[in-house]
């Protein structure tokens, strides 16, 4: 499975990636606005860090997401956040 994280904090992408890795999820963070975001692709779970990123940057990452991508906010950015989130959408 795919998730794309849009938004948290920079020092954290290590993190998140392995907390989704410990999932068996492939993920891409994106802590702030790069090229455009469009490489994002179609991911199956698309994580927006609402605290944390700017309205440009989330309406950039809802346009580029495809229409299959299941899409889950949180204000908070931290890893009992995402975790919360993951055991929602992935079990």
């Amino acid at each position: 499975m795919s998730v794309v994280i849009v938004g948290g904090n920079e020092c954290m992408v290590r993190q998140y990636k392995d907390l989704c890795g410990a999932y068996n999820c492939k993920a891409k963070v994106y802590p702030k606005m790069a090229k455009g975001l469009t490489d994002i692709g179609s991911p199956d779970l698309l994580i927006l860090f609402t605290g944390t990123v700017s309205h440009k940057m989330i309406r950039c990452a809802l346009n580029v997401a495809g229409d299959c991508t299941r899409i889950a906010r949180s204000h908070s950015s931290s890893i009992s956040a995402l975790k919360g989130i993951l055991d929602e959408h992935i079990g």
